[in-house]
């Protein structure tokens, strides 16, 4: 049988927004000073396209085009240009190692690799010897595409793969996460109904693009809403607390870590009164501390913490209009997004009552269809349309989530995800180390930072200063860990597992 819509375009909604309101501006980029309004987006977006045609040629659909470098307009103008040329976009982390780089670029094996003048040279070698991948620099790029016809790429496939997310796998093999048009559109329609964006909406973004934060929930959302976007370089507590202080920029929705909050929070130029004005200080990528959302809700500030992740997107989020709510469900993730269905499952795969814990499965048309080059790994449609976060929480009598724990071993430092075997891998390439156990510790400043536990080799003398230059230039550094503790062993079950929860209940008492 033939199915009933064998083509449905993928959304464009900037498109529609250029024909609404051509003369509104669409983006500003705080710092060249570039701004464009919804017609002269969408012009540059297709200009971009014909220029990745005629780089690429009639091959350009599923190609990777990948990206080095911090928040620039230049950013989302490829990412757009890509999705309406049927290409994949890859934006990668500056703060990522040449090695680490390395992998992900012979992973995705992208045709083209764009990076800023500063990271041209780390590009270049993360590229090196791989012929297929062209290295070009961004500005360079950009100045080309500026010079090209406006002329707009047929539509594309609403299920065609238009973003590829490098994510940390709990093997410590880095992963992609597969988008589609689609995936992101969805993702943008639950993020505006939770907090309330909509055309008369100014969000800015200080997170990086190479995260689903940045890239999907602050950049597109606006633009499917027909806002405005003001893009920064990146965080800096004192320009920033000036920006959602100017009534002239407007902000209406900010976006941050926790640890960013806190930050803003302890700077000698914070005032909660310009904050008091905005929509929304939303806050995600780890779980907000109840007493610091207590605190914002004492300023009447209208503090949001949600959650979501690389393969789903915006997942929850507290209600924007009730701030009386937000305190009371201080510590809560929030509700669902109303494209999603949740369920909280034991390990038999049985839903479980409100109250109790379970793993957290999520359903929806903004979830990833699978991961890029991993076939080992299942996809959505042979897990039945259900993400297995691997993430356990409780739902009460008024359908709020609490996160009780997170994936088995992960802790967020700062807002980014340490996967612990990926840091015990780069240990153990030391000849000298015989075991090595890394866990997430709390910290006042960034959350969380990782401990190790180490076991030298037998008749092996190992100090904390031979790991920690051993690390350096291999993995980033926020993933090293903070604290290293050299040991006679480690606290194993019978199977031979280590049993990191001792070690975590050690950790403490120390």
């Amino acid at each position: 049988m033939n199915a009933p819509f064998p083509f449905l375009p993928a959304p464009d909604p900037l498109a529609f927004q250029a024909g609404a309101q051509p003369d509104k501006i669409a983006l500003a980029d705080l710092t060249s000073g570039r701004r464009y309004s919804y017609a002269e987006l969408d012009r540059a977006v297709n200009r971009c396209a014909t220029w990745l045609a005629g780089r690429l040629g009639n091959a350009i659909v599923g190609q990777r085009i990948a990206v080095l470098g911090r928040n620039d307009a230049a950013m989302p103008i490829l990412h757009l240009a890509a999705a309406r040329s049927g290409a994949i976009f890859v934006p990668l982390n500056w703060r990522l190692t040449v090695p680490e780089l390395a992998f992900q670029v012979a992973d995705a094996d992208p045709a083209l690799l764009l990076a800023q003048e500063e990271f041209l040279d780390t590009a270049k070698a993360a590229a090196d010897g791989r012929e297929r991948t062209a290295v070009l620099p961004l500005a360079a790029a950009e100045a080309a595409w500026l010079t090209m016809q406006d002329t707009r790429p047929p539509a594309q496939p609403a299920d065609r793969p238009s973003t590829l997310l490098y994510t940390s796998g709990t093997s410590g093999r880095p992963k992609g996460a597969l988008l589609t048009e689609s995936n992101l559109f969805f993702t943008t329609v639950n993020f505006s109904l939770m907090n309330h964006v909509t055309a008369a909406s100014v969000l800015l973004c200080d997170m990086p693009l190479f995260h689903v934060v940045g890239l999907v929930t602050m950049v597109r959302t606006p633009l499917t809403q027909g806002g405005t976007l003001l893009l920064s370089r990146g965080f800096d507590p004192a320009l920033t607390m000036a920006r959602l202080a100017d009534p002239a920029l407007g902000i209406t929705h900010y976006m941050c870590v926790p640890q960013m909050a806190q930050t803003l929070r302890q700077h000698p130029g914070y005032d909660p009164a310009p904050l008091r004005r905005m929509t929304a200080l939303c806050t995600g990528g780890a779980p907000m501390p109840a007493a610091l959302i207590g605190r914002f809700s004492e300023e009447q500030i209208t503090i949001a913490d949600g959650y979501g992740m690389s393969e789903a997107g915006t997942v929850l989020g507290m209600p924007v209009g009730d701030r009386a709510r937000i305190l009371a469900k201080a510590g809560s993730a929030g509700l669902p997004g109303p494209t999603l269905r949740l369920r909280l499952v034991d390990d038999d795969g049985q839903d479980v009552p409100d109250g109790a814990v379970g793993e957290l499965w999520i359903s929806g048309p903004n979830l990833s269809p699978g991961y890029w080059n991993r076939p080992e790994l299942p996809t959505l449609a042979e897990q039945g349309g259900w993400l297995r976060t691997g993430d356990a929480a409780r739902r009460d009598g008024d359908g709020f989530y609490y996160l009780v724990d997170r994936k088995k071993d992960m802790f967020i430092s700062g807002g980014e995800n340490v996967y612990p075997a990926e840091v015990e891998a780069a240990i153990l390439e030391l000849p000298a180390i015989a075991e090595a156990a890394v866990i997430g510790m709390p910290d006042p400043r960034w959350g969380e930072v990782g401990w190790a536990y180490i076991v030298p080799a037998a008749g092996q003398v190992v100090t904390e200063q031979q790991i920690m230059a051993h690390l350096d230039g291999r993995i980033a550094r926020y993933k090293r860990p903070q604290r290293v503790v050299i040991t006679d062993g480690l606290p194993r079950t019978g199977s031979g597992k280590v049993q990191k929860h001792l070690l975590r209940q050690q950790a403490a008492s120390d």
